[in-house]
C-alpha cells in the first residue's frame, strides 16, 4: 500500500556504514551474497533493489513460515534463512553497507491483537536522500516493494488507534529488540505478546 514519507530523525549518511555483532557486515558469507548481487547491478540502486528482494523473498518471516528458530544477527539470518521482521531488516541493513550504502534502522508501533507490537524495517541512502523499505516479505494483505518515491512499506500506520511511525534512524538494534531475541530459545512463542510493544518497551 503507498503511503506518505515521513520525515527522519536520522545522522550523517558516513554513521551508518559501521559493523556490530548483529550487523555482521564482514561475515564472509554476507560479503560473498553482497558480491554477488552488486556483480548482476547497473549501479548501486539496482544492487539495492536486488538486495532488498533478496532478503524479502529468500528469507522466510518466521509466523508466516512457522519457524521456531531464532535468529538475531545477519549471519544467523542468512545461514537459516528465517528470521522475524527485525532479523531480515539486520541483514538486508549489512548486505547493503558491505556495498557501501548507508543503511539504518527504523521502527513502528503497530497495532496487534489487544495491544501494540514493534516492528522492524530500514533506511536507506541513496540518490542524496534516506528511503524506508519493508524487507518483512510480503503475504495476502502484505505487498511491500522497493520504492525511492512513495513509500511501499508492508502496513500503513494509523495513529488515531495509537500506532506510530518512529523517525528515529539507528545504526544498531536498538535494546529491546536485541534483548528479546537474545532471551529466546522459540520465536514462535514470542508472537503471543512476547515481542516489544515500543521502542521503550
Amino acid at each position: 500500500m503507498s503511503i506518505r514519507k515521513l520525515m527522519l530523525d536520522v545522522g550523517v549518511p558516513q554513521n551508518y556504514l559501521g559493523h556490530d555483532e548483529i550487523i555482521d557486515v564482514d561475515d564472509p558469507a554476507v560479503r560473498s551474497l553482497a558480491q554477488q548481487l552488486r556483480q548482476a547491478s547497473d549501479n548501486k540502486t539496482a544492487f539495492a533493489k536486488a538486495a532488498f528482494e533478496w532478503a524479502r523473498d529468500n528469507v522466510g518471516h518466521s509466523n508466516d513460515v512457522q519457524d521456531p528458530r531464532v535468529t538475531l544477527t545477519a549471519t544467523e539470518v542468512l545461514d537459516a534463512r528465517v528470521g522475524l521482521c527485525y532479523a531480515k531488516a539486520h541483514l538486508l541493513t549489512a548486505l547493503l553497507r558491505s556495498e557501501g550504502i548507508p543503511t539504518g534502522l527504523c521502527y513502528q508501533r503497530l497495532a496487534d491483537r489487544d495491544g501494540f507490537v514493534l516492528h522492524g524495517l530500514v533506511a536507506i541512502y541513496l540518490e542524496g536522500s534516506w528511503h524506508r523499505q519493508d524487507p518483512r516479505g510480503n503475504k495476502v494483505g502484505v505487498d511491500a516493494e522497493f520504492s525511492l518515491g512513495t513509500e511501499r512499506l508492508a502496513w500503513p500506520v494509523d495513529p488515531t488507534v495509537g500506532e506510530i511511525d518512529y523517525p528515529q534512524v539507528f545504526a544498531s538494534p536498538v535494546a529491546c529488540v536485541v534483548d528479546t531475541l537474545r532471551g529466546a530459545t522459540n520465536v514462535l512463542d514470542l508472537l503471543d505478546g512476547g515481542l516489544p510493544t515500543a521502542l521503550d518497551a
